[in-house]
């Protein structure tokens, strides 16, 4: 380290204990990210266990001009958490505590690095539900979630990650702490500043509590799995379910054909439902409804021929083994080198789309491999997509083809993983130089000395 390292790392040491910072070894044996095979490059990684020591370590680094970039679960697919030799890593993983469940009100207040599916059971045991729900749950926590604006499988029916959080506590990148939280459902006096640090990557405070909103514990969760042979028929099937399930249609999870037989063929541990020729799935998950309306729109969907076959859980095991289905994503990496998007445009946008993207593919490549599913009710595509050859020249070819579509259909380039550095050189599709200058002002305003997750998003310097 040189004279100036040293004594950032030594001011930290002394501030907060040589407990909650590690350097060397200690720093570059853990992992970047629970998808990535490499490990953390900064000069150190902070541990603090409250929010005042988050606030002093951050007064330190800023008066040093140091780079600091928070870490969750490590569980992001953008590189918003990924950290250089010159960094420092500041672990959120001892704040991971709930202070209080408040049943009567349906609140819950946590710190940061919780644990989502912790969050989850904890809620489960009052009689309760936090409806944030997604692949990552047994790994990600709570402010990773709350610093992408996370949204995963139940955003049809309750929303994004900030329409789950009532207040929140966060550091700014002087140390100054912003406390507001708000319990309330409605509170509309002045700015709601909160917002500010929902979905920002760690780029305007760091994120250290937060009171959630709690829902009923559903009484039912009917779960239901269906072909079909056009896609036309998805968007009609959609509406149809929304409508006749009286607004309890909470995931409509498509899958199409090429992934639902990748994961429901060996190596993969899932069995076919149903026949593996169709072009199209959907997992079906009505949460409240009862089985008698469920089983009535279904009839009445095969009636008209907006499907071509179905299957209805029967019990939660079985349950359980369609999401099982939709979850693993993993099996895609037998094709590995993968490059993985997450997407969002107007479902009349989507069937065009994906087809521009293909013949986009194929005029570069022999052969293509574009693994599509994702949260079709709510507008979101994953694709993962495999073309024999990995590194950036490929990358590059591959992101054009995916993201230069978007343009003309005002889609957006990030649904719910965030940009970071992955999605940082197209970010100029979905939002426009205006956009791009406020989220500049913001960040002069309120990080002047650039030292939050620099680089990330977009360029401070205009």
């Amino acid at each position: 380290m040189t004279a100036v390292e040293q004594d950032v790392v030594a001011a930290l040491t002394a501030a907060l204990g040589e407990d909650c910072v590690l350097t060397g070894e200690a720093v570059h044996e853990r992992a970047a990210g629970i998808w990535r095979s490499d490990t953390i490059k900064a000069k150190a990684l902070l541990r603090p266990r409250t929010t005042q020591q988050v606030s002093e370590a951050l007064a330190i680094c800023n008066g040093y001009r140091q780079s600091v970039v928070a870490h969750g679960g490590l569980t992001g697919l953008v590189e918003s958490a990924i950290t250089g030799p010159d960094d420092v890593a500041l672990s959120l993983e001892r704040l991971n505590a709930i202070e209080e469940i408040n049943p009567l009100d349906r609140t819950m207040t946590v710190q940061s690095g919780v644990i989502l599916q912790t969050i989850q059971e904890n809620a489960q045991e009052h009689g309760l539900m936090f409806p944030l729900d997604l692949g990552g749950r047994g790994s990600c926590t709570i402010g990773g979630n709350i610093s992408t604006n996370a949204g995963g499988n139940r955003v049809v029916r309750y929303g994004m990650t900030r329409d789950m959080v009532l207040g929140l506590e966060a550091v700014l990148a002087d140390g100054t702490v912003v406390s507001s939280m708000n319990q309330m459902i409605k509170n509309n006096a002045g700015y709601d500043l909160k917002q500010l640090f929902i979905g920002s990557e760690g780029s305007l405070g760091v994120v250290t509590r937060a009171v959630l909103r709690l829902r009923e514990q559903p009484v039912s969760q009917p779960t239901l799995f269906i072909a079909t042979d056009e896609f036309s028929k998805l968007a009609r099937f959609l509406k149809h379910m929304d409508a006749a399930l009286g607004g309890t249609l909470s995931a409509f999870e498509v899958m199409w054909n090429n992934f639902y037989t990748l994961v429901t063929s060996p190596p993969a541990r899932s069995q076919p439902p149903l026949s593996q020729d169709y072009p199209y799935y959907v997992l079906v998950e009505a949460m409240g409804a009862d089985d008698i309306q469920v089983e009535a729109a279904l009839a009445q969907a095969l009636d008209e021929g907006m499907i071509v076959d179905a299957v209805l859980a029967s019990s939660e095991a079985q349950r359980l083994q369609l999401w099982g289905m939709r979850d693993d994503v993993e099996q895609c990496f037998q094709f590995a080198p993968v490059f993985t998007f997450d997407v969002s445009m107007r479902i009349s946008r989507m069937e065009a789309y994906l087809e521009e993207v293909n013949n986009r593919l194929a005029q570069h490549y022999g052969t293509v491999r574009n693994f599509t599913f994702g949260h079709m009710g709510d507008g979101n595509l994953h694709l993962v997509i495999s073309v024999g050859a990995g590194g950036a020249e490929h990358r590059e070819r591959v992101e054009q083809s995916v993201y230069e579509p978007l343009r003309a259909i005002a889609g957006s380039v990030s649904a719910e993983h965030g940009v970071g550095l992955e999605k940082k050189p197209y970010l100029d599709v979905s939002r426009s130089p205006s956009e791009v200058q406020l989220m500049r002002t913001l960040k002069q305003a309120l990080d002047p000395n650039a030292i939050l997750n620099p680089g990330k998003i977009f360029d401070v310097a205009s």
